[in-house]
């Protein structure tokens, strides 16, 4: 109808289903909780066909008190920022999404939504990069994370991708060891 909408989905949301939950396991308690198998299909169909536009980090620290509580009590969250590339390469290695839709989700569109000139590969736009490698696997260790929290979901998963290094304006701001 030419309203300007969009649509939003976590990397939770797109990797992880209600199963992953278990036995109540509080750090896969995020908002809205994690939903079927068929609904996280869903979710990945709809970012593969553009109805969901933006893919977001979700990045809800907690302390260890706050999420080693009875599930009902513990706090919903999970860290994302350091996790979300390896993450999503799950969806790339798995053949669900291809990288141009994955990175038009997490980069180019939302820079779009908030008027920014980043996002994009374009003469006058901020050098703001990403070299990582693919097919790197690694082992997520939440103690290893630069993230003040450790909650995650995804410690000791197995992955592949890792970010080698990030550029800012051009400027190298990380690098792996």
């Amino acid at each position: 109808n030419g309203f300007d909408v969009t649509a939003g989905v976590s990397m939770h949301h797109l990797t992880l289903n209600e199963y992953d939950v278990a036995d109540y396991r509080t750090f896969f308690k995020v908002k809205p909780p994690l939903r079927s198998e068929d609904d996280r299909q869903a979710v990945v169909e709809a970012v593969k066909s553009g109805l969901i536009d933006v893919i977001g980090s979700f990045h809800t620290p907690q302390d260890e008190e706050s999420k080693r509580l009875p599930f009902e009590e513990a706090a919903s969250g999970a860290v994302g920022l350091e996790t979300m590339l390896p993450v999503l390469m799950r969806l790339y290695h798995s053949g669900d999404l291809d990288l141009p839709t994955l990175f038009r989700a997490l980069s180019l569109n939302p820079a779009k939504r908030m008027g920014l000139e980043c996002g994009r590969l374009t003469k006058g736009a901020p050098a703001d990069l990403v070299l990582f490698d693919p097919d790197k696997p690694i082992v997520l260790d939440r103690f290893k994370l630069l993230s003040k929290s450790k909650n995650t979901p995804f410690d000791g998963a197995r992955l592949q991708g890792k970010v080698l290094e990030t550029f800012v304006s051009g400027t190298s701001v990380y690098r792996s060891t």
